[in-house]
């Protein structure tokens, strides 16, 4: 996947989405690598900034316990 490609994923995923990924990402995945990671964060957080009733309801759907 381009990088264009993961940045327009990040774009339209839903925050559950968005933290499922964040938590149970394998190490190396090229989300959260170099400027697409640091683009990822910025979105997410953002998001989470923006919404914090909504971060908690998303965090509790995603739980921790690995898909």
């Amino acid at each position: 996947m381009t990088d264009p490609e993961m940045m327009a994923w990040i774009n339209g995923a839903s925050l559950v989405d968005l933290l499922r990924k964040w938590r149970f990402a394998r190490p190396g995945d090229p989300f959260f690598q170099g400027f697409v990671g640091e683009y990822y964060s910025k979105v997410m957080f953002g998001k989470r900034a923006t919404d914090p009733e909504a971060w908690v309801n998303a965090s509790k759907q995603v739980g921790w316990d690995a898909p």
